[in-house]
């Protein structure tokens, strides 16, 4: 399974002309390089003008759990299929954080994607009070039982998973090696007792916070997760591209 980076642009450039120059210069940079597969994440805006000049697969960050209707400023399922969206990521911690997004919520959204042809990337992680009290996992555990409820058996393998743990998104400090790599034995060992061991093992684990090209190789070699998330390394078209050949 090759390593899959995905890039997180957020509320980033301010101009399409900015986002149409970097899509360009990593197209280029990525052009017959098999070992990754690359996802790129822009605002929703600028989604069906990046989609047409491009071969690389295109998510949006966020989604409604509702077709369509009076709900003012939401983007649905459907219409990110329309424009050839094929990703979506969900549950964000600045979702969770700064728009009040609950994990009840998260869920509907996951529900309604899982029924379209659209792959979810689902966000989970704790914040730093609760590892310094040691609920690490308590967190995680009760964040994938809200989340996945509904979830049946043959979709399960379809989510993408990213561990995210709060305090490192942003801040330069990412998680040491070693605590990836439980949880990452964590989430596989919790979602296998509600789905079983296959799916779950086809199932990608990713892992974002504060990822670079000078420590994606350990997060993808030493705690074999099998990719990144990655925010703002992925706006600087070379250090991107540096990250993608070194993971």
């Amino acid at each position: 399974m090759i390593p899959l980076i995905v890039a997180n642009w957020k509320c980033n450039p301010l101009t399409l002309k900015e986002g149409e120059e970097l899509v360009s210069t990593i197209g280029e940079g990525i052009k017959g390089f098999d070992s990754a597969e690359v996802v790129i994440c822009p605002p929703s805006v600028f989604l069906p003008s990046l989609i047409k000049g491009s071969d690389i697969p295109f998510g949006a960050q966020n989604c409604y759990s509702e077709e369509k209707g009076a709900f003012t400023g939401e983007v649905s399922v459907r219409m990110l299929e329309d424009v050839g969206a094929k990703y979506v990521i969900l549950g964000h911690s600045e979702r969770r954080k700064i728009f009040k997004e609950t994990d009840e919520e998260i869920n509907l959204k996951l529900l309604k994607v899982l029924d379209s042809q659209i792959n979810p990337i689902l966000c989970v992680g704790e914040n730093r009070e609760e590892r310094e009290q040691g609920r690490t996992f308590e967190v995680l555990g009760d964040q994938l039982q809200k989340c996945f409820l509904g979830v049946s058996k043959e979709k399960v393998e379809r989510i993408i998973l990213a561990y995210e743990p709060v305090w490192a998104i942003g801040t330069g400090q990412s998680a040491q090696v070693s605590d990836i790599g439980e949880v990452r034995v964590f989430i596989r060992q919790f979602l296998s007792e509600k789905f079983g061991k296959d799916s779950c093992e086809r199932m990608r684990i990713l892992y974002g916070g504060s990822v670079d090209a000078d420590n994606v190789h350990s997060f993808v070699s030493e705690a074999k997760m099998n990719g990144v998330l990655v925010g703002g390394v992925s706006l600087k078209a070379n250090e991107f591209l540096r990250l993608i050949k070194t993971a």
